[in-house]
Parts: C-alpha cells; sequence; structure tokens
C-alpha cells in the first residue's frame, strides 16, 4: 500500500471527514479500513479520472491485443481505404 499514515479506520474517515477531504485534496490516497481490512480508496478527483483514462486505454489495449491474438488484422492500407471510402459516401 502507500505511506503507513495514510492508511486510516473508517472510525477516522467518519470522525475527520473534513481533514480527510483536505489531505486527499493535497494529493494524498488515503486507504481506509474496517476491521483491520481495507475497505476502500479514498482520493482527489484528478487522479481518479486520471485513474479511469488510464484503465480505458488499457482495456482498448486488450481489446486490440485479442484481436490479433484471433488473427483479426487489416493492414494498413486496407483500413485508409475503407475510410476513405466511407468519407466518399458520406460527402455524397
Amino acid at each position: 500500500m502507500s505511506n503507513p499514515r495514510d492508511i486510516k479506520p473508517i472510525s477516522y474517515l467518519k470522525a475527520s471527514t473534513a481533514d480527510a477531504v483536505r489531505q486527499v485534496s493535497e494529493g494524498r490516497t488515503m486507504f481506509i479500513t474496517q476491521n483491520g481490512e481495507a475497505k476502500a480508496v479514498l482520493m482527489d478527483v484528478a487522479t481518479y479520472d486520471r485513474w479511469r483514462q488510464a484503465m480505458a486505454l488499457l482495456k482498448l489495449v486488450n481489446l486490440g491485443e485479442n484481436d490479433a491474438a484471433k488473427g483479426r488484422l487489416h493492414s494498413t492500407k486496407a483500413v485508409l481505404e475503407r475510410f476513405d471510402r466511407a468519407a466518399k459516401r458520406k460527402r455524397r
């Protein structure tokens, strides 16, 4: 996990929500435990947005790798020709 001071019990979050939000908004990520077990992660919105974008990109990479493994590949030339045909149809 992270720095031990960033691991807090849920009771801390209940009693010190404003302080927790302040710390997280300063760039720290906080791990919340319940009964000694990690249960949640508290992070600022910018970090969350970057995480979501990274996950979306990794999903696209994974989909591409799966297509390649199944032989669903097209040459760059074939793809560009298909785009050109579609663009010409759209202009009509």
